[in-house]
């Protein structure tokens, strides 16, 4: 549930930051840093009312990484990206994160890829592929993407795969609000030379309320409440179980519109909707390789 929340708050999120970041209002850069500062506050504030949690200094260095990785990188290209390219082609190039979370957790944490792991994956992937079909035949024209904007996304997607199958180990060492509130302090720190500018220059009393509202969506919920239910289900789900929930952003960006009539509910949407969750259930089903050591290692009952 947290993951699906997450992810269900990645997928308005695209909408939000398109808005925003298209109005050339606030810079993409300087959205990061005000994200950065914004949600790491709140992940301090946090701290100081639980236990407190000493990080070993050899953790140090890894963490920077896990916040180059899961936020400075992964947010970044996508704030840049977002303007360059259409939604549509911002969706496939999404689905295929669980696939490269798949060998690289397969690489780092030594997470197995059974038949059945890679047929769950494979079978989301071909759902939410149908359904981005689904809805570019009904769609009006957008402008084609540029080769900046996808070549960004797709290393949008590695970065957060990297992070997923890399980091799990740590993640589950700290707790969430430990963990994240280290990530923030050190993407606002990374940020901040290249973004402290044009984010002290932001005319405030000029932007539209409709913006002043986007912008606390992406600090409050896109970044906060979203990078805690994350870390949340980490610590709980393999990192490719985690990663297939980023393909509930069409499912919400479709039931979106079609709620405000946008767009209409046709037999292929219902399938592809099918085949998305089918495939996250064979793959939450398919056994760790802990589980696979205990099956090898428990005798049968008579």
């Amino acid at each position: 549930m947290a993951c699906f929340i997450a992810y269900a708050i990645f997928g308005v999120n695209i909408i939000v930051c398109k808005d925003l970041t298209s109005s050339h209002a606030i810079s993409p850069v300087a959205i990061f840093l005000l994200r950065s500062i914004g949600a790491g506050s709140l992940f301090w504030l946090i701290s100081i009312f639980q236990p407190k949690e000493r990080v070993d200094k050899k953790d140090f260095p890894k963490i920077f990484a896990a916040s180059l990785l899961g936020f400075f990188v992964t947010q970044l290209t996508f704030l840049v990206a977002i303007p360059d390219i259409t939604p549509m082609n911002s969706s496939i190039i999404s689905a295929l994160s669980p696939v490269y979370t798949m060998f690289i957790a397969a690489i780092a944490i030594k997470e197995p890829v059974t038949l059945k792991k890679a047929g769950g994956v494979l079978l989301s992937l071909c759902g939410t592929v149908m359904l981005i079909l689904s809805r570019s035949t009904s769609g009006g024209g957008a402008p084609d993407s540029s080769l900046y904007g996808i070549f960004l996304m797709f290393l949008n997607g590695l970065s957060f795969s990297l992070y997923l199958g890399i980091f799990k180990p740590l993640i589950q060492k700290y707790s969430v609000v430990t963990f994240m509130k280290w990530i923030f302090l050190f993407s606002a720190l990374v940020s901040l030379p290249m973004a402290g500018r044009e984010a002290a220059g932001i005319r405030w009393s000029l932007l539209p309320a409709e913006y002043l509202w986007e912008l606390s969506f992406l600090i409050v919920f896109a970044t906060f409440v979203s990078y805690f239910l994350i870390p949340f289900g980490q610590k709980r789900l393999r990192p490719t179980l985690v990663s297939m929930y980023s393909y509930a952003q069409p499912i919400i960006a479709t039931s979106i519109s079609i709620c405000i009539g946008m767009d209409s509910l046709s037999w292929q949407k219902v399938l592809s909707a099918l085949m998305v969750f089918l495939g996250v259930l064979i793959v939450s089903r398919s056994r760790s390789a802990a589980d696979e050591m205990k099956a090898s290692a428990t005798p049968v009952q008579e």
